[in-house]
């Protein structure tokens, strides 16, 4: 399934639905008439679990197209809002997961030069997170090195603490695209959050796509543009450490819980890593792709 979150109108409530055949279907209201019952949200659906996944799938496929009136709306009649509009945690953010974006950091942002052995951890609060079409901040008097990176988004569906990688892929629940944009003159004696923690800095969505429907996570093709020029072209096959590696390793030490993302890294292609280094100014726009997923688009804009 294709599962989003989305407004009628700009004073409506946010609600859950299901993409099916470019229309936005309401699960609660569809629940309804069936005589069940489903959650209006993401997060409460998640926590449901998997089977209600299936049983949804299921719902769905019961009423073959003839949808009751009042639960269905044309897919561009709506506001797509971030998946998780608030997600209830930070974001686990992974760092150099990219062998050529490690090669790429170490020339142009002092990192080391050496492949990392154990994942690199960082988080971006929930404050950062917005939904599709929505602008990117700029402030001038923060940073003058406003940067990009397009990234594969995991999507935890089911409490996982010291799970092994074996049986890591089983606690997913689905999976988005994110991106991660970096201040990179905001790094802070080696402390990321604040150059990845500012207000806007996680675009994110269009959709959550279930894991069901992408049983390898691990050939995706992720590409990012500025201004219609293609800055990053590459395919998850190529993350370092992969999803099972990551989920495994963040549980050892912090429980995963139902909602919690993690953002995978991202390729090279990055403004810090180009020659000349580009930026990011208001005026511009950064449109991703993700394969399976869909696309983001946001403008830049000066605050």
């Amino acid at each position: 399934m294709r599962l989003i979150t989305y407004r009628t109108e700009i004073t409506a409530q946010a609600r859950l639905g299901a993409i099916v055949n470019n229309n936005v279907v309401d699960l609660a209201k569809l629940a309804a008439h069936s005589g069940s019952t489903l959650p209006d949200n993401m997060l409460d659906f998640i926590e449901l679990g998997p089977q209600a996944v299936s049983s949804t799938a299921m719902l769905l496929n019961s009423f073959d197209g003839l949808w009751p009136v009042g639960v269905i709306r044309p897919l561009e009649n709506v506001k797509i809002l971030a998946p998780i509009p608030r997600p209830r945690k930070n974001i686990f953010g992974i760092g150099l997961n990219y062998v050529e974006h490690v090669e790429e950091s170490s020339r142009s942002l002092d990192t080391a030069k050496e492949l990392p052995k154990e994942p690199v951890i960082f988080s971006k609060p929930p404050s950062t997170v917005i939904g599709p079409g929505d602008a990117i901040e700029h402030n001038s008097e923060i940073t003058r090195q406003l940067d990009w990176e397009v990234e594969l988004a995991v999507i935890i569906g089911t409490r996982a603490k010291g799970v092994s990688e074996a049986d890591a892929l089983k606690y997913v629940f689905g999976y988005s695209l994110i991106i991660d944009m970096s201040a990179r003159d905001c790094r802070r004696a080696g402390q990321w959050i604040y150059s990845k923690g500012q207000d806007t800095y996680a675009p994110f969505g269009p959709c959550i796509v279930t894991a069901d429907e992408i049983p390898d996570p691990h050939n995706l093709a992720l590409s990012l543009k500025v201004n219609g020029v293609t800055k990053q072209d590459s395919n998850t096959r190529h993350m370092l450490f992969k999803v099972d590696a990551l989920i495994a390793d963040i549980s050892k030490g912090i429980v995963l819980e139902p909602g919690d993302i993690i953002a995978t890294g991202t390729p090279s292609g990055v403004g810090a890593g180009r020659t000349p280094q580009e930026w990011l100014w208001p005026g511009d726009v950064i449109e991703a792709h993700l394969e399976k997923i869909g696309d983001l688009r946001h403008p830049v804009i000066a605050v």
